[in-house]
Order: C-alpha cells, then structure tokens, then sequence
C-alpha cells in the first residue's frame, strides 16, 4: 500500500472535510508523479469518498434514531396538551435542521384544518390560516392521509392554490415545505410541517424521519387530550358538588334579599339603595336606567340576558318605567333571576310612590302659576304663602319663558298625535323638575309649558332662555324652543306683570320658530328690533342703549360728532367719499371716525342686519330728542 493510499485512511479516520480529498492527488501531482499513479490515486479517492458519504450517513441515522428516542420520551412525559404541541413542532424543528416547523388539527365540525402551533414563524397571517380539505399541501395531506413534499411550493400544481394560503405562505416567505399526517389507527387528526425559506431537496430518509415522528406525535396528542377529558369530567363532578354546595347558600342569599328590600321600603329608601342591596347580594354592579328596557319589556316581567348583562324591566300597569341592569354577572341561576325580578318590582312601587309625590308637588306649582297668570287679583299674602311652602323666592327679579317641543312635520295620523302628546307629558315633567331645582314654577299651558325662573347673579333673561332650551332639550332627546320675557321685579307682588310677560315669552317663541331657530332660547333683546316690536313694553332706550348706546356715550365724553358721522355715512349710502362732503371735513377725517365707531361697536357693524338695527337705533335717538353729535 502506498504513502498516498494510506493518507486517505488517515483522512477516513479523522473525519476530514470532502475538500481534504483532493489533496493527495495534488501533491503527487505536483511531485511529477507518472499517469498511472495518479489513476491509483484518483481511484482511490473516489472509493474514500464513497466510504465517509456512507459513514456520514449512519452516523446521521444513530443521530436521528438517537433523537426520536429522545424525543419520544419527552413526549411520553408530558401531560399537558398545549405542552404536547410545542414541543412537537420544536423537536421537529431540530430534528429536520429546518427555518420553520408547525402544527395544524383538523376541525371536524367546520370541515377544515387550523393552525394550532408553530415555531420559526414570523407572520400574524400565517399563524391563523386555515386551510380547507385538500387545499395547498397542508389540505391535501390533510384528506389523503399521506406526506407530501415541494421543493418550491409556488412552482409546484400538485395541490389546490388559494389566495388565502399563498398570501400566507408568501407572507411568511416559505419555499419548500414537508408536511406528513399526525394519524390515530385510519383517523389524521392533523398535519406535522418542516420548512425553509429556501428552496431544499428533503431526502427520502428525512420524510421517513418525520413520519415516525408524527406517529409519536399523534399518540402523545391522543393521551393529552384523553388526561383533559378525564379532568375535565372530575371537574364535572366537583362542579356538581359545588352547585349542590351552593344551593343552600342561594336560598338564604334569596330570604337576605327579601328581608333587606322589605326594610329599605319601610324606612323610605329610593331606588338606589336598593340597587346597591341587589349589586352586594348577587355579587355584580345593579343599576336602574330610565332608558325603554327593549327586550327586558317584551319578556313580561322575566329578567333576559342582554350579552353579559342581564336586564329586568321596571313596569307597573303596562308602562315601562325603566330597567335594572346587572352587570359583572354574565350567568345567573334561576334563583338569583328571581331576586333580580324581585327587586325590579320593589322599584317600581318605589317610583310610583315617588311620581305620586312629584305629581302632587307638580300640581302644586302648576296651581300658583295658574293663579298669578289668570287671576292676577288674588290676595298676594296668600300667593306670598303657598311660593314660601314651595321655597320660591319671591323677592328675586323672575323671567317668564315658554317653551315648546319642535318635532318635525306634524301630527298627521294616530301613531303622531300620541307621540306629540307623550312629548308634551315628558316636557311637563322635565320643566317642574327644572322648576323645582331652581326654586321656581312651571305649568302646562297652550300646548306648551310656562316657567317662571329667578335669575341668578349676573345671569340675563336671555342667558336663562339658552340654559333652560339646552337643559330641556338635553333632557327629552328632542329640540325644546325657549322664549323669554324680560324680568319681572318681584312677580308675586306684581302678579298682573306675569301675564304680561307670559305672553311676551309666547311671541318672542313664535317668531324663534318663524326664523327657523326651533331648538333654541332667546329673549327679546336676542332678537334686536325684533324683539323691540314684539315687547309690549316697548323698551325704546334699552334698544337704543344696547345697540348704539357706546357710541352716543362715547360722543358725551369726548364732545366728538361719532353719531352725526354715522347718521351722515348712512345717509351718504356708506359711501366715505359722499360723507365727507356732507360734513364738510377731510375724508381721513371720516375713516379715523369710522374706525372708532368699529371699535366701539364691533367687527361686523356694517353687515347688512346691524346696519340695519343702528340705523333704526339712530332715528329713534333722534326722535327720543337727542341731538346727534351731542
């Protein structure tokens, strides 16, 4: 045996790489060895070469004989079925040398196959596909019960292509895939996959691998999911134990309930308290709403779960009066459904009582309204006496507004004509709960309802009007028009003023809906001149003050002719030019003066509608005596 033939045992023996092989026959070449050597030599190392691809390929299968063992009892050790699964596809990772390994179970009930675990993957997508019976290669191992591999999934017809997998798969950036069947005896309870995100031959060896793999696989899943089921049936019965447990301490939650809700009503509780007795007693949040009950009403009286809430309608005579809503609480048993029902019908005796007793309040303040607005005669002590029951202040300077619900079209049919008179019912009691609040009176009246309002501090008559169309509109759900008179100094000692001012409030909400501005308060200095004609006061200076009033006072103090200005520019058609010529002064002169009154008066006092109000206010300066410029 040669030097050169013993080199390439040296070679075999230390494990060397496939490029030391070359060697050899390189040296003796260099050496000026004849040809025949070197044919000995190039035999030579073929026949090594052929010796370590063998080697190679046992020392592979010990390797992955050795792994499967491993693995198989790891597999056989756990217990856990999510467990299981992870570490299936982890093993199967290692196992293959692969970028990405995952795991899908059939769905027998939805017909498809789902991905349950994966390991290597980055995409969101690709971790929730789903792919049906024999669609992509998943799919179609999934129906045949049989491995399949691509070396390029794209390229590869084998299988149905869908949009869903192939965006999945492309997202993910697989190219070839292995994918074998997890199978119990003739059932595939799902599919095993390797892959990489480069194209790669998988050797019959390493699909054989797989598969005896998946076998383990298959039954270690099966033995998880039997310990679950035996867990999950001595749950069962713990479960049961418990109910059984349970249901002596639900009667006496039940008698609790009944003895609380008894004395809350005894000792004059509202509606609250007994929501929170409820919400301690079922162990949840009870709260009463006053918004229609939907279901909860077409029950009859039944508590109804409403997704994890459960509702009880809170009725009497066939109206709705509201609901009480458990929250926190998505399952009740029948028991606590009854203590439910039962604490909707304390609270709605509870209500009624409670409307009784606003109904009659209500009447109360109604009747004096009445009295100061038809029978202005009346004794005043005796007014003065029933307002101080009702804690009126009687001495405040008060505000007359009516109001008025705004729904569009009319009451053209039945169905309408109740719907207009539920809303002035619901308009009725929203405005005495107003007046109550604010210590003052309300009443229906003319389709409508009347209020009589204090003022508060700094508060004007139109402020109280845009407040009280807001609160009552708020209120109802629905557009409530708000008119105002001016204030009433002390109404009940002046109760012929209320009338008066009733129906100043009454057109100053006419001509609201005649300018389009239902859903809105005003009072009659909102309205400019208009309000000015619909007054019966005829407040001629107050209108004149508050729209030319700066100016006029301005004049006063300076000793400048601001107000012979504008009388001349109006005059002039509010041409500078023309203006100066009618006062004889530079046309600077004019613009300096001009530019003081938009001070004095704002931006916009040459729009076309404060034009026109200055303008009024101006002649009616005039005519009041005043001479312009002083």
């Amino acid at each position: 045996m040669s030097h050169e033939h013993v080199a390439y045992l040296e070679l075999l023996a230390r494990g060397a790489a496939t490029e030391a092989y070359d060697r050899p026959v390189l040296l003796a070449r260099a050496s000026g060895a004849d040809p025949e050597e070197l044919a000995g030599l190039e035999e030579a190392k073929v026949l090594a070469l052929r010796v370590r691809a063998e080697l190679e390929g046992r020392r592979r299968r010990e390797a992955e004989l050795s792994a499967l063992i491993e693995t198989a009892h790891d597999l056989a050790g756990l217990r856990d079925l999510d467990a299981v699964l992870r570490a299936i596809v982890q093993r199967a990772r290692s196992l293959l040398g692969t970028e990405v390994a995952y795991l899908s179970l059939n769905d027998p009930v939805a017909g498809d196959t789902y991905m349950r675990v994966t390991e290597g993957s980055v995409s969101a997508r690709f971790q929730q596909v789903r792919l049906g019976m024999g669609e992509g290669l998943g799919g179609l191992v999934a129906q045949t019960a049989r491995p399949y591999v691509t070396d390029d999934y794209f390229e590869d017809a084998r299988f149905q292509h869908t949009r869903t997998i192939d965006t999945a798969v492309r997202d993910e950036g697989l190219v070839a895939i292995l994918g074998v069947p997890l199978s119990l005896g003739s059932q595939v309870i799902g599919v095993l996959f390797a892959a990489d995100r480069r194209a790669r031959v998988f050797e019959r060896e390493q699909v054989a691998l797989l598969c005896s793999f998946a076998a383990h696989a298959a039954v270690a899943i099966d033995t998880a999911n039997l310990l679950a089921e035996t867990r999950s049936a001595l749950a069962e019965l713990e479960r049961a134990t418990d109910i059984i447990r349970e249901h002596s301490g639900v009667i006496e939650r039940a008698s609790e309930v009944h003895d609380r809700l008894s004395e809350l009503v005894l000792h004059g509780g509202g509606v609250h308290d007994v929501a929170d007795a409820v919400s301690e007693v079922l162990g949840g949040t009870v709260e009463f709403t006053e918004t229609d009950a939907g279901s909860a009403r077409r029950a009859e009286g039944h508590a109804v779960r409403e997704g994890d809430d459960w509702v009880a309608a809170v009725s009497a005579g066939g109206e709705t009066l509201g609901a009480l809503v458990l929250r926190g609480r998505p399952e009740l048993d029948p028991v606590d459904q009854r203590t439910l029902e039962r604490a909707a019908l304390v609270t709605s005796l509870l209500l009624l009582a409670r409307r009784s007793a606003g109904e009659a309040e209500q009447r109360v303040r109604g009747e004096l309204l009445d009295d100061l607005l038809d029978a202005p005669d009346r004794d005043r002590r005796l007014l003065r006496e029933r307002a101080a029951r009702l804690r009126t202040d009687s001495a405040a300077p008060h505000v007359v507004l009516a109001a008025r619900v705004d729904r569009a079209g009319g009451a053209a049919d039945t169905d309408a004509g109740r719907k207009e008179s539920t809303d002035r019912r619901r308009l009725g009691s929203a405005a005495s709960h107003l007046a109550a609040t604010r210590h003052g009176l309300a009443s229906a009246r003319d389709g409508g309802t009347v209020l009589l309002l204090p003022l508060g501090p700094g508060e004007s008559a139109a402020d109280l009007a845009r407040q009280t169309a807001r609160h009552l509109g708020d209120t109802l759900r629905e557009p409530v028009t708000v008119g105002a008179s001016a204030p009433v100094p002390a109404p009940l000692d002046r109760p012929d003023e209320v009338g008066v001012a009733y129906e100043e409030a009454r057109r100053c909400l006419d001509a609201l809906r005649l300018l389009h501005r239902s859903g809105q308060g005003a009072a009659a200095e909102d309205l400019g001149f208009l309000g000015l004609l619909l007054a019966d006061s005829r407040d001629i200076d107050g209108f004149v003050d508050r729209t030319v009033g700066q100016v006029v006072a301005y004049d006063r103090r300076r000793g400048t002719d601001l107000v012979r200005t504008l009388d001349a520019y109006f005059a002039s058609g509010m041409s500078p030019a023309r203006t100066k010529e009618e006062l004889h002064v530079h046309v600077n002169t004019v613009a300096q003066r001009l530019e003081r009154v938009g001070r004095l008066l704002g931006p916009d006092w040459q729009s076309p509608a404060r034009a026109l109000e200055i303008q009024l206010a101006l002649r009616l300066h005039a005519l009041a005596g005043a001479v312009p410029g002083n």
